[in-house]
């Protein structure tokens, strides 16, 4: 992982990021802090030891790391006081669940209302950045795009519409608050960069397993994975950290960034995982549904030319099967 140079005063300062005992934004926390910052992150539960005793632990965390509570729902929680006087701000809350019995209330509210309510806190606190993880569910399935044309990020966006016949309700959330972000940043003159990140796989010190990490979960247990219009590829969660921070770091930094180490069919992705482990009932899928999905080695240029290099495949493997063996989970 390597990251280009950094913009003048940049590093040493105060960042937020929101969401900040999960998966991606645990790892986010730790390299701020690696890296010199002063990170202020918020958790749900300041009272929950499982949102906030691993993050507490982080190497610089006693004297630079400040955690708040906060309620996506509810702007006058301690978002605008996390937000008060940090110079960049890392917005990641934002629910993810692949099944859901109310998708209004558990997915798309809190999604499209909380990206607003940080972005209008970031702005009237005067931030002079905002990094916004998205995802590429924004992006695909986009029947109308051409199926040789390599997919460009500021462009390719899902089709709603197909999304919510094939109840992708995460797919709809993340759709509707990117370009509700969009709006808001051009409206209020915001600097915003977007980071559209793929399955986020890779080693984790959080006390749960997430959503990304199950499947892996799930595939090595011989569960059959019915995931044909969710995965798209894979990345690891410290380049999708790496790259948040880059495109903080780096002014010449706009737009949309897909964020993939490489883009595949699921078919692929379940092959890899039983060649590299025959010793576990890995289920292989029989018939490629993904058709419509135009593999690449190097679809992230845009990061690749930030200077962000992305973690070999089998690397990440094997140190997630490490996790898994080592909290007895396989």
């Amino acid at each position: 992982m390597e990251a280009a140079g950094d913009s003048a005063g940049a590093r040493g300062g105060l960042l937020c990021v929101t969401g900040g005992s999960g998966f991606i934004g645990s790892w986010l926390v730790r390299l701020l802090l690696d890296r010199g910052y002063t990170v202020h992150a918020t958790v749900k539960n300041l009272q929950d030891e499982g949102e906030t005793k691993h993050l507490q632990t982080l190497d610089g965390a006693d004297t630079r790391l400040r955690l708040f509570q906060m309620d996506l729902l509810d702007p006058s929680s301690s978002m605008r006081p996390a937000i008060e006087g940090a110079r960049g701000v890392f917005h990641l809350a934002s629910p993810l669940t692949l099944h859901t019995q109310d998708p209004e209330k558990e997915l798309l509210e809190p999604a499209l209302k909380g990206t607003l309510s940080v972005l209008r806190a970031a702005k009237d606190c005067g931030v002079h950045r905002v990094v916004l993880m998205s995802s590429k569910s924004a992006m695909l399935p986009n029947p109308a795009w051409p199926a040789d044309k390599v997919m460009v990020e500021d462009d390719c966006w899902a089709d709603l519409e197909l999304l919510k016949e094939r109840q992708l309700w995460y797919h709809v959330s993340k759709t509707l608050a990117e370009k509700a972000a969009w709006e808001f940043a051009e409206k209020e003159g915001l600097q915003l960069v977007v980071l559209n990140a793929g399955t986020t796989l890779g080693p984790f010190f959080t006390p749960s397993v997430n959503t990304s990490l199950n499947i892996l979960l799930q595939l090595l247990r011989g569960q059959e994975l019915e995931l044909d219009a969710v995965y798209t590829g894979w990345v690891d969660v410290r380049d999708v950290a790496q790259s948040a921070i880059v495109l903080y770091e780096n002014p010449s930094a706009k737009g949309r960034h897909l964020c993939l180490a490489s883009m595949e069919r699921l078919v692929d992705f379940a092959d890899k995982i039983a060649d590299m482990y025959p010793e576990f009932p890995v289920h292989r899928i029989k018939e490629d549904k993904q058709g419509w999905l135009m593999r690449d080695k190097e679809p992230s240029k845009k990061l690749i030319d930030l200077g962000v290099r992305f973690v070999p495949f089998d690397v990440t493997i094997r140190e997630i099967v490490d996790c898994f063996r080592s909290e007895g989970l396989i």
